[in-house]
């Protein structure tokens, strides 16, 4: 079964226009709208020519396949900067009786009646590889995100995504499909970076050690970084041939995202900030500043 994902601009919004059309019917377009389609509109029945084969096949029960798990990017959040690609994988594991013929998944964000973000794959079929079980096969389709086009379009849409997936029994029956709006969930977060900057370097020791920084995060809507605000951000030490940062204070980012405190200076070592993330910002922690304390 072809298997086509489109999106379609409607009042300023991206909303799902024609999700799925066999080979036979691939001229047809059904009507624009910004509600997610059903599995019927995903997984479109073959044409009814009136032949025996189709005749026979409508006439025996539909085998429903079942998805068993759908793995985003590896099991881990999704991470967009401002400039690269990024590509990751959906992964559906399904079974049924006959086995399994093909598989597919999208990413969508929004309301489902006004869905207002899409990521899904290119490719018309999923690379399906049969298990032990010969009734279970896992495919997998790529997505690749850039973030320099309409994918992500603007920062409100990092957060949580829904995942939509479907699979088809290998029966060549037109019904025998299993599909769920949001079968999963996954995030997309906008790309991290943190600075840190301890001086004097060397410092006497019992003096004054200013420690600065800032806490950036990708605009989807500028292509820039900018400062991520009020944070609590953790500043660590790791003595000089130890293992393990140990945390010495929290503070919080300024309005423009820097960092700023002061400590006492008291033996060699390295100096960080680390930020625990956000459901929309991964965690990140800045490469350790040595000091030298005399």
């Amino acid at each position: 079964m072809r298997i086509r994902a489109t999106v379609a601009a409607v009042s300023g919004a991206l909303a799902l226009s024609a999700l799925a059309v066999p080979a036979v019917q691939a001229e047809e377009k059904p009507d624009a709208g910004v509600s997610l389609p059903s599995g019927a509109d995903v997984f479109a029945a073959e044409s009814a020519s009136g032949a025996p084969a189709a005749k026979a096949r409508a006439a025996r029960a539909v085998e429903k396949p079942v998805i068993k798990k759908v793995v985003v990017n590896g099991g881990k959040d999704i991470v967009v900067g401002t400039q690269s690609k990024k590509k990751f994988t959906i992964a559906i594991t399904a079974s049924s009786p006959s086995g399994i013929a093909d598989a597919f998944a999208y990413l969508w964000h929004g309301p489902a009646d006004a869905v207002d973000g899409f990521l899904g794959p290119t490719q018309e079929f999923g690379n399906c590889k049969v298990s032990a079980d010969p009734t279970t096969s896992t495919c997998t389709v790529s997505v690749t995100v850039d973030p320099r086009s309409d994918d992500l379009y603007t920062s409100t849409l990092a957060g949580t995504w829904k995942v939509a997936a479907g699979a088809l029994a290998d029966t060549g029956g037109e019904n025998d499909f299993i599909w769920k709006d949001a079968q999963a969930k996954t995030r997309v977060q906008r790309f991290s970076k943190l600075t840190v900057n301890a001086s004097p370097e060397p410092v006497k020791k019992g003096k004054t050690l200013t420690v600065t920084g800032k806490l950036t995060r990708a605009n989807w809507d500028t292509n820039t970084y900018k400062g991520y605000t009020n944070q609590p951000v953790k500043l660590q030490f790791k003595k000089k041939g130890a293992k393990s940062y140990t945390t010495v204070k929290t503070i919080k980012t300024s309005s423009t995202g820097t960092l700023k405190t002061t400590v006492k200076a008291s033996v060699d070592g390295y100096w960080r900030y680390s930020f625990a993330g956000t459901s929309t910002t991964p965690a990140v922690s800045a490469a350790g500043d040595f000091v030298d304390v005399k």
